[in-house]
Parts: structure tokens; C-alpha cells; sequence
């Protein structure tokens, strides 16, 4: 068990019909009542920010909290230095707050879309890090110079999957693992894998373990995260998704109970409404369940 998890808050920044324009403010009232963090997941065809764009938004309306993603998909953004560059702006705009969650994607219409096949994941891992690695230690250079050298281990990168290489990715290459945003029996062997190959890997302590759930409260909770979750994920996947979604504050407190006892040190809860009041109702209902926010 961990001693303390710290929880973030996502932004609204994949709900449809979300005012856009509130997502700065969504951003520093997560600040204000404490959260540690603020986060974003990714999807391309779909009705949602870039995440990147919408972490910046949110680096300009806060100073203090982490900025994360669970996860950004590489596995169709075949430019490695853009990408490397796009990651590299949000880390200078917000002063080293920048947590890449990265993960290959799983959505086939996004690799359609970007005309890319969903295959071949550990030559495209090898080939990205490298380059990423370059870029931020300042060796790739042009007409003026090289582009800028971050500090050292900046960004952090976690990595998401659920194969052996993907732990080993998260342990050998990262701070730790991202596991999915719902399914606790996959994050408990996924926290055990994890592990152990950090262990292996001879670093010292333990691996960061981040997770997701989704929120909401207040009047007519449930049928909004119905309805979202059923346009987000489909059929197929709602029922599993719905059954760790939480809509109660004594939901709230079990899940975070047992996420806590896996072994997660950082969670995210990600919204199923985009309206303003979710925030303050989250950070009461966290209050309420034992898990005061204490702003890191």
C-alpha cells in the first residue's frame, strides 16, 4: 500500500458539447481546491481537444499542478521530433509540469484516419524514444542552432499496455506504468508485473502506478455518465467501464479505498459532465470520503 495517492482531476476536454473556452478555468479551480493534478486522454477521431493543446490551455491558468496525460497515443503520430517538440512546449510553457503518460492507442478509425497500420508497436517504441531522447538533450540541430536541451529525465514519461514489453517499456524507459480507467483485477497484475521487473532492472523503490476512473455528481449523475460512456466507448465496453464509474460519495470512497491497496499513487478522475460545479463537488465528495486534497 501506498502512503498517499495523489489525486488529480481531468479536464473536460473529451466531453462533447463542452464549452471550450472553460477549460482554463476548469484548470485553475482544480488548482485552487487542491488537486494535484490535471489530466487529459487522448482519441483523434472523436469529438475532443488535442491533448497537448488542451494541457497548454491549462498551463497558462495554473502554476503548481502536474500536468498529465493517461495516455497520449503514439502509435499513429508517425513524426517522432514533432511529437518530441510538441511534449518539449508544454513542459517550458508550465515550468516542468509535464507527466507523458504514453501509450500506442487502440482505436482502429485513428490509424485509418492517419493512414497508419496497428501493428509493429516495438520497432515504432524503439525508434520514438531515441528520437525523443535526442530532441530533449538538445542534438538535433539546424539553421540557427540546435533545439533546446531540457534537464535531465524532463519530461517524465510514464508508459501504458498491458504485454510484458510494455512493463518492461514503464520500468526500464519511465517513472512507471499507466494502467486503463477501469478494471481492477487488470491493474492488480499489472501493478504485480510492473514490479517486478523493476525490481530486476535493479532501480531503486518503486515504480509511479497512475490510473483513471471516471465522476459524476450531483442531480441526474447517472444518466449523464450513461449517456457519455455509452458515446465514448460504445456497447461493447460500457458495461465494464460503467461498473467503476462513480457517481456517489460512497462510491467514491470504495474505489479509492481499493485503488489505493493495489498499489496506484496517482489517480486520476476524469469527468463525465464539463459543467464547473463538478470540480468543487469532487473535491467536497473527496473530503467527505477521507481523502482531503492537499494540493501534491
Amino acid at each position: 500500500m501506498t502512503d498517499r495517492m495523489r489525486i488529480g482531476v481531468g479536464l473536460p476536454a473529451a466531453v462533447p458539447g463542452t464549452d471550450m473556452t472553460t477549460l482554463g478555468q476548469w484548470a485553475s479551480d482544480s488548482e485552487r481546491a487542491g488537486f494535484a493534478a490535471v489530466g487529459v486522454i487522448d482519441r483523434l477521431v472523436y469529438d475532443n481537444l488535442e491533448p497537448l493543446t488542451a494541457l497548454a490551455a491549462a498551463a497558462a491558468r495554473t502554476s503548481r499542478v502536474e500536468l498529465v496525460t493517461t495516455v497520449l497515443n503514439v502509435g499513429w503520430r508517425t513524426n517522432p521530433v514533432l511529437l518530441a517538440k510538441q511534449l518539449a512546449s508544454v513542459e517550458r510553457i508550465s515550468g516542468g509540469r509535464l507527466t507523458a503518460g504514453l501509450g500506442l492507442g487502440g482505436w482502429p478509425e485513428d490509424f485509418a484516419a492517419s493512414q497508419v497500420p496497428q501493428k509493429g508497436g516495438a520497432a515504432l517504441w524503439a525508434s520514438t524514444l531515441e528520437t525523443m531522447a535526442q530532441v530533449w538533450a538538445g542534438k538535433l540541430s539546424g539553421q540557427g542552432g540546435p533545439m533546446p536541451e531540457l534537464p535531465e529525465g524532463r519530461p517524465a514519461l510514464r508508459f501504458g499496455g498491458l504485454v510484458p514489453a510494455a512493463f518492461a517499456r514503464a520500468a526500464r524507459h519511465g517513472e512507471g506504468w499507466v494502467a486503463p480507467l477501469f478494471g481492477l483485477s487488470v491493474l492488480q497484475e499489472g501493478v504485480s508485473a510492473v514490479r517486478g521487473v523493476w525490481e530486476r532492472a535493479g532501480r531503486p523503490g518503486r515504480p509511479r502506478v497512475m490510473t483513471g476512473r471516471y465522476f459524476g455528481l450531483g442531480h441526474g449523475a447517472d444518466p449523464v455518465a450513461d449517456e457519455y460512456l455509452r458515446h465514448y466507448y460504445g456497447d461493447a465496453f460500457l458495461s465494464m467501464v460503467r461498473a467503476d464509474t462513480l457517481t456517489t460519495t460512497d462510491r467514491l470512497r470504495a474505489e479509492l479505498t481499493a485503488l489505493r491497496a493495489a498499489g496506484v499513487t496517482d489517480v486520476v478522475l476524469y469527468p463525465t459532465s464539463s459543467g464547473l460545479e463538478q470540480v468543487g463537488l469532487l473535491a467536497d465528495a473527496l473530503h467527505a470520503s477521507g481523502f482531503p486534497l492537499t494540493g501534491g
